[in-house]
């Protein structure tokens, strides 16, 4: 009979791990945006978050603001960027020194997406990427020519998740095997599209284990107190936004009690994927950070004990920003 394990004879191992806290900004597009931007930088640093995300426009359209955005993170501020990078449009070689960039520059995390189609045609460029999938595999073949200079480190390559069905999908079902599918090809983690029913989560996180992925996945939430944008988002991911809290906000007399039903909303989506055992949240700020931090300020999340030296760091990037 073969001795217990160390996992069963030491139950403080099997404790539960303290849940990510990331959020999402994307690169301004003036100035004045610029100097917004920073603030809300400044004030979601104090929060000493896992990650921060930096998406840019359709088809790279910004790209060249976002890694400039990314080189600034990662200069001046103790967050730790995970960069996104789309596919479609672009060849491998050209991908490959996106990649290679960003390394160089000390990124190391990616989102690796695919990335909308082309208006005009609807298909992909010829010669560029088409898949997500074929994109964590560049990544990786990137990783492994690098693999000296990232002896600290492999690269953690995330990937998008669905709650609901993607508008170009035929099924629910398909979305779990491309999430599949993106898991074989090196995938770390997942953070899911916008949504806006408390079961949704747990309806996603029920297929993907029955259909064998086992990465993380991470809900992307939204502050759900802006009406114009539950509307649009509503259109673009053809989820309709529960029909009650849209008649709430658009009953409120002000905007402090419209961002009160919001959050607390927010809040009451977020806790429901919580209690279906999601690692962490992480939060579309839209570039605000105020909504963000009431959002945070109810969740109460339970986070890890950083090191002072971090948290005197983070202070004192605090007092340059004020």
């Amino acid at each position: 009979m073969s001795p217990p394990s160390l996992i069963d004879t030491h139950p403080n191992l099997t404790g539960a791990a303290p849940v990510a806290l990331s959020y999402e900004l994307f690169p301004p597009r003036s100035p004045a945006a610029a100097e917004s931007l920073w603030t809300t930088i400044g004030e979601l640093e104090a929060t000493d978050p896992d990650f921060v995300s930096v998406t840019y426009g359709a088809s790279g359209s910004n790209r060249d603001t976002a890694v400039e955005l990314i080189n600034r993170l990662l200069l001046e501020t103790t967050l730790r960027p995970l960069a996104h990078l789309t596919c479609v449009g672009n060849t491998p070689q050209e991908l490959a020194e996106i990649i290679g960039e960003l390394l160089d520059n000390g990124v190391r995390g990616i989102l690796a997406l695919r990335g909308d189609l082309p208006k005009d045609s609807g298909k992909p460029v010829s010669g560029s990427l088409r898949y997500a999938q074929d994109l964590i595999e560049l990544i990786r073949r990137v990783e492994q020519r690098r693999s000296a200079l990232l002896c600290a480190g492999k690269i953690a390559v995330g990937v998008a998740a669905y709650p609901t069905r993607h508008p170009e999908s035929p099924s629910i079902e398909h979305d779990v095997e491309v999430l599949l599918a993106k898991q074989r090809s090196g995938a770390d983690f997942a953070i899911t599209q916008v949504f806006f029913h408390t079961e949704q989560y747990a309806d996603l996180i029920s297929r993907a284990r029955r259909a064998g992925v086992t990465i993380p996945i991470i809900p992307g939430v939204m502050p759900l107190t802006s009406l114009r944008r539950l509307k649009r988002l509503g259109e673009l991911t053809g989820v309709e936004p529960a029909p009650e809290l849209i008649e709430r906000l658009a009953a409120a007399d002000t905007d402090a009690e419209r961002r009160k039903i919001g959050v607390r909303a927010t809040v009451d989506l977020a806790n429901a994927a919580l209690h279906a055992g999601a690692p962490g949240i992480h939060l579309y700020t839209f570039n605000e950070h105020t909504c963000a931090l009431d959002v945070l300020d109810k969740l109460a999340l339970p986070r890890p004990a950083r090191p002072a030296s971090r948290l005197s760091a983070i202070a004192r990037r605090q007092e340059l920003v004020s």
